[in-house]
């Protein structure tokens, strides 16, 4: 009798993704100021159906016949397989290019190459270097427009992840206390995630940072007066550590910078260890995370850590994905 309520529990929860109304049909997800508290909670909603979904029966069909073209202009490893593996686990299909085999090597115009792709896929997921370029193609085709990453710029997507991570671990998001540190002037992943948790109460955000790698000023603009904030250079990382309740660390971006002279003065500004942890008096039930890749930010001795969330953080990242292309794309 158990399992047989299981199942229809299942069953009902497959029919409700695929017969309910969505907030988010056939809409472009390029910004984080897309999304106010309902919508945000909506999509932490559907992508908690889909890690019950995901776990029990390995997915659903609910996308069945509907094709995704992924796009990626700067290299990708989690991202890209996020969504592929989101599409492929809610039964669509899906047509991966990257820089390496885009016809851009023989010439043609980003313009020309959204209009073919266009032609072919439901929807695109796009990841590119510069700033905008994304929300560019959104204006170029009548199809959904996923950001998945755009420079320096936004990174939407990843936000969502980490607010339903975040969400998941620590009983919700209000009254959270976060600490980042690392690039965050280029950290594409903390512009959009500042902007999310501005919309939840008695949220805090400890900025730590190098003074070359502040957070931009517009970013803070967005969430002034939404969420209370500091900013702090690496010397006053100890004591912010000791006050979160999650800490976000972000790598120092070498691809972002103008030359490898100024890279290598932020390279190895932290180093985030168990004994770092310890002498900051971080609290027992901290939650660890980071978009990935890292390089030198986080000890590979700290991987056994409790604390180290970041590679269930991924998992986490492909449950949200499937609930965006599934509440986009659904019928």
């Amino acid at each position: 009798i158990v399992k047989m309520f299981g199942r229809s529990r299942l069953a009902a929860a497959t029919r409700s993704l695929a017969t309910r109304a969505s907030p988010l049909k056939g809409l472009d997800i390029l910004s984080a100021n897309q999304f106010d508290r309902t919508k945000i909670e909506h999509v932490l909603k559907v992508a908690g159906q889909m890690e019950k979904l995901v776990n029990t029966q390995g997915g659903t069909d609910v996308l069945k016949g509907k094709l995704l073209i992924t796009l990626f202009m700067e290299p990708s490893t989690r991202t890209a397989t996020s969504f592929q593996s989101a599409m492929l686990r809610l039964g669509g299909t899906v047509v991966p290019i990257n820089e390496a085999v885009s016809s851009a090597k023989k010439g043609e115009t980003y313009e020309d190459t959204l209009r073919v792709l266009e032609q072919y896929a439901d929807a695109l997921v796009i990841r590119h270097p510069q700033k905008g370029a994304v929300a560019h193609a959104a204006n170029i085709v009548n199809i959904p427009v996923l950001n998945a990453g755009d420079g320096a710029g936004e990174h939407p997507t990843q936000a969502l992840l980490d607010c339903f991570c975040m969400s998941s671990l620590k009983g919700g998001l209000d009254g959270i206390t976060l600490t980042v540190v690392g690039d965050l002037k280029f950290g594409r992943t903390i512009h959009s995630l500042a902007q999310l948790l501005a919309h939840f109460n008695n949220v805090k955000i400890n900025f730590v940072s190098t003074p070359n790698l502040a957070m931009p000023k517009e970013v803070l603009d967005a969430i002034q007066g939404k969420v209370t904030f500091t900013q702090s250079y690496m010397d006053q990382l100890g004591s912010k550590v000791g006050e979160a309740d999650v800490l976000y660390a972000t790598r120092i971006q070498k691809e972002r910078f103008e030359s490898e002279a100024a890279y290598l003065a932020e390279k190895g500004s932290y180093c985030i260890s168990t004994d770092f942890l310890d002498k900051s008096h971080a609290k027992k039930d901290l939650v660890v995370l980071h978009p990935l890749p890292r390089v030198d930010e986080i000890a590979p001795s700290f991987d056994s850590d409790p604390r180290a969330t970041y590679f269930k953080q991924v998992r986490y990242g492909m449950l949200t994905r499937m609930a965006l292309l599934a509440e986009v794309l659904r019928n």
